[in-house]
């Protein structure tokens, strides 16, 4: 069974600049620049009717391209911090694109994601990393100075079954605009 999500992908520059933000903290598990992305939407382990119903679907997904500007690094877990992450400004063309899949998603039977949606780029996935480490890396890193980019597609991607899933492969790709 595959592991399924949505994402926008990274043009290698900016992963390269983006990169740069690595290190720093004792613990923490980072992400090749290979395997930045944007997730759109976490489907999870489906069958292969469900996978094919789900390319399908977003087959038929018509939007305009994507600007994608970032906005800094931040943390998900608050007092356990379990990822480092760029913030991605929440542009409306992004949140419209996100929403369409989750309503199509839905449409075919995939249970609703319960998390709202936050675009951002995972740098690192922590385990038993202090937040104070955690504040001092965001102290000393300051804000990040990363450009943007316009996206062109958005990708479907699997991923192995493992904590943190890369390597990521492109299973089909999307046209916006």
């Amino acid at each position: 069974m595959p592991r399924l999500f949505t994402g926008l992908e990274l043009p290698d520059a900016v992963a390269g600049a983006v990169a740069l933000a690595r290190g720093g903290v004792p613990g923490a598990r980072w992400i090749g620049p290979a395997d930045y992305h944007i997730t759109l939407r976490f489907v999870g382990d489906v069958d292969a009717g469900v996978a094919r119903d789900i390319a399908e679907t977003l087959n038929e997904i018509r939007r305009p391209p994507v600007d994608v500007r970032f906005d800094g690094l931040s943390w998900f877990g608050g007092d356990k911090p379990r990822a480092l992450v760029v913030r991605v400004t929440p542009d409306p063309a992004l949140v419209e694109l996100q929403a369409e899949q989750e309503r199509r998603m839905r449409r075919i039977g995939v249970p609703p994601e319960t998390r709202n949606y936050t675009p951002h780029v995972t740098l690192a996935r922590l385990r038993r990393v202090k937040p104070r480490a955690v504040a001092e890396y965001l102290a000393a890193r300051g804000a990040l100075a990363v450009d943007g980019f316009t996206a062109a597609r958005f990708v479907l991607f699997s991923s192995r079954d493992s904590v943190g899933g890369g390597p990521y492969v492109v299973e089909a790709a999307y046209p916006l605009g």
